[in-house]
């Protein structure tokens, strides 16, 4: 039995689809990541899940209960942790853990075994009020309250954003930790980076996914050449690349122009093309694909086939 099973789930907000007739499974101990921007239906689909929306078409069971029929009996087998900061931040640290402990029927005491690595993190700031907490901060007593009452699956809707780059490794970093533990955890994000940190990963576009598989099999499988280019004039750089026969895709990508061709192009001669329309070019280098340029591919030829 799935710890997470999701049946042609859908969900529409004033005839806009939210989400589209959704599919898939997270088994216990995994850590399945659904990855796409926002406004991609993450929330909504979060939502459904822990009971707090009902969707309009399909089926979901959580923990083996029926999210509709067994929505009491879910709620006391999961812990969420929603987007936005929700704890009381007039409350101490240590009371907002002591209340969540004592809505479940249980105490920090019971269950300290498995909030002890996040907590001792936190621990000299117990009798800080929650408000006054860093960002990442914020976030671990979050986690801790998710956890108190020993929860067999793990809603973690967005959780490192707006936290800076530390403590989002440091989250993921306990994320690794709880899953031996054998909790489900289903994790949003929008950051493409966090993909390759999940077993498994949904990349989610304007409601619908576009593909499920583990994020290593996902880059594997990619085999459009692609080309980072550095150059000094990246904005007309894109724009004449966006006019040759042999450009599938041109994106930027920081300090690089990321360019998907439609059949393998020779480094050098690349490069040198470039410098002969009067293009500086520092660096153009053959490379695999990343989460993000899957992402951009699928949903692209997605957005094609919809037209």
């Amino acid at each position: 039995m799935s710890a997470i099973k999701v049946e042609h789930i859908s969900k529409s907000y004033n005839n806009v689809l939210a989400v589209n007739d959704i599919n898939f499974t997270v088994e216990d101990g995994e850590l399945f990541g659904l990855i796409g921007p926002d406004g991609a239906g993450k929330s909504t689909l979060f939502r459904i899940l822990t009971t707090l929306l009902i969707a309009d078409k399909g089926k979901a069971t959580v923990a083996g209960y029926d999210v509709v029929e067994a929505y009491k009996k879910i709620r006391k087998k999961i812990g969420y942790m929603p987007g936005r900061f929700s704890l009381y931040q007039d409350l101490s640290v240590e009371e907002n853990l002591s209340f969540f402990a004592t809505i479940f029927g249980t105490t920090i005491e019971e269950n300290y075994d498995l909030v002890k690595d996040i907590y001792v993190q936190i621990e000299p700031f117990k009798k800080r009020l929650a408000g006054q907490l860093s960002g990442g901060m914020k976030q671990k007593l979050a986690l801790c309250c998710a956890l108190i009452h020993k929860p067999e699956v793990l809603f973690l809707d967005e959780p490192t954003t707006g936290v800076d780059a530390v403590s989002r490794i440091e989250f993921w970093d306990m994320l690794q930790s709880l899953k031996k533990k054998n909790i489900a955890i289903l994790v949003s994000t929008p950051y493409m980076d966090e993909a390759s940190l999940c077993d498994r990963i949904a990349l989610i576009q304007r409601g619908k996914i576009l593909r499920i598989d583990k994020p290593q099999k996902m880059i594997n499988d990619f085999e459009k050449p692609l080309y980072a280019i550095k150059t000094h004039e990246t904005y007309s750089t894109l724009q004449h690349l966006k006019q040759q026969n042999f450009t599938e895709s041109i994106l930027p990508f920081g300090e690089y122009l990321h360019l998907v061709t439609k059949q393998k192009l020779n480094v050098e001669i690349l490069k040198s093309h470039l410098q002969q329309n009067g293009f500086t070019i520092t660096e153009v280098k053959k490379i695999k694909a990343t989460i993000e340029d899957i992402f951009l591919d699928i949903s692209k030829n997605e957005k094609s086939l919809t037209k």
